[in-house]
């Protein structure tokens, strides 16, 4: 096969690009900036159905592995700035795919949209913009491309390829190495690693699949996740536990102060910590199967690399 993939030079891009060369595939890096690695330059929130037409042209399938990621607090609303980044992108690369006559697709979404499907009360895409643009991102891609999308629901990604690391990992990394006390509420999440989503996919765009597929190599509570990203880091510690009670009054401060300032939080941070308590696992996970990915996104000196860390918001690394 003959893939395009947008949003190559992040870490989970670039792991597929290098799953897609292993397995006899031939790829074609696209990101939004040019540098070692990548093919051609374009910023896929602005590119036209022509200017991805003539991109894909040639190719088998395509993956989107690109959009705008839940840590953005745009100004108020925020539900367009998330669908223009999440959604709009999706329909336009999928119908230049379709017209190309190409044959399957891959779009990296988020874990948000199974436990939507999966609990329809908790009225996720009612209550937060981020996760309402992912669950239409999906929707979109399949309306648009008419032949088999498979969406990928990721959790926490762990890993690392070359000097890009997990867009989130800096601020962990810095509280883990400091000498702040580390604590952590009930719940927990899924996680995996960059190389099992570039496994993921691969098999996905080879058996054409388009089914949604949620990605959970290990369970993780919070306070063994920190605890291992301490360890990582050389600076082990106990993790003290938190109230959730701290946890609801502080996330609804910063809701406060987001609508001081304007802005509103793609995660709403009222309603938030009905999610962060929970334990929003995937199936029953193997102990340790995340640890390697762990040491490989911690192990090295902060100072080493926090600096690169999550370049652009454009290139999705969940």
């Amino acid at each position: 096969m003959r893939i395009l993939v947008v949003g190559a030079s992040g870490l989970v891009g670039q792991h597929i690009v290098g799953r897609l060369r292993r397995r006899g595939h031939e790829s074609t890096a696209v990101a939004r900036t040019r540098r070692a690695g990548v093919d051609h330059a374009l910023d896929a929130t602005t590119a036209t159905v022509a200017d991805l037409r003539t991109l894909l042209a040639g190719h088998d399938g395509v993956v989107f592995a690109a959009g705008v990621d839940d840590r953005d607090v745009p100004r108020k609303p925020a539900y367009p700035v998330f669908f223009k980044g999440n959604a709009e992108p999706v329909t336009r690369l999928l119908t230049a795919a379709r017209e190309e006559g190409l044959t399957r697709a891959v779009v990296l979404g988020s874990y948000y949209t199974h436990f939507h499907r999966e609990h329809p009360e908790w009225r996720l895409t009612e209550l937060h913009p981020y996760i309402r643009s992912r669950v239409e991102q999906a929707r979109a891609a399949r309306a648009a491309g008419g032949f088999p999308v498979a969406v990928l629901e990721l959790p926490f990604v762990f890993g690392r390829a070359g000097n890009r690391l997990p867009n989130w990992s800096g601020p962990l990394e810095r509280w883990a190495r400091s000498r702040s006390p580390l604590v952590a509420p009930p719940g927990g999440s899924a996680a995996t690693t960059a190389a099992r989503v570039a496994e993921v996919a691969v098999e996905a765009l080879e058996d054409a699949s388009g089914a949604d597929i949620p990605i959970g190599d290990e369970n993780l509570t919070w306070r063994e996740m920190f605890a291992r990203i301490a360890a990582a880091t050389g600076n082990p510690r106990r993790v003290r536990s938190l109230s959730p009670a701290v946890v609801r009054v502080g996330l609804r401060l910063t809701g406060l102060v987001h609508a001081f300032a304007g802005k509103e939080s793609g995660l709403d941070p009222a309603h938030l910590s009905n999610l962060l308590l929970r334990e929003l696992f995937i199936g029953g996970g193997t102990a340790g199967a995340v640890d390697d990915a762990i040491r490989d996104t911690f192990g090295s000196r902060a100072d080493d690399h926090l600096g690169r860390v999550g370049e652009t918001r454009s290139e999705t690394d969940q």
